[in-house]
């Protein structure tokens, strides 16, 4: 059964850095790309950045660029996100998710999501 389990998140000052972890369980990296997205309240869950392994791609939605990096680790089953200088405006439930085809940053196109992990960015 595919699994997918987010940790990583908390609270941290603007500027500051946190590295997201989704641990994925019942398949294996290679055959899927990974997404992360995330949603603010209030507002509509967005696209963050998504891997590939097969491909060898990673993709970062271009607001985002310089500041997140996306990354796995085959032999630990665990893909990344590193947020750095982070703003109050990156407060939000990040979620990743998986779906057994190339990457996107579309909601519509993953059918299995983790349960989210709560970043806050204030003083």
């Amino acid at each position: 059964q595919l699994q997918l389990v987010e940790s990583g998140g908390g609270l941290v000052q603007p500027g500051g850095s946190l590295r997201l972890s989704c641990a994925a369980s019942g398949f294996t990296l290679d055959n899927y790309a990974i997404g992360w997205f995330r949603q603010a309240p209030g507002k509509e869950r967005e696209g963050v950045s998504c891997i590939r392994s097969s491909e060898g791609r990673t993709y970062v939605v271009d607001s985002m660029k310089g500041r997140f990096t996306i990354s796995r680790d085959n032999a630990k089953n665990t893909v990344y996100l590193q947020m750095n200088s982070l703003k109050p405006e990156d407060t939000a439930i990040y979620y990743c998710a998986a779906r057994g085809y190339r990457c996107s940053t579309s909601r519509a196109d993953f059918a299995s999501w983790g349960q989210g992990t709560q970043v806050t960015v204030s003083s």
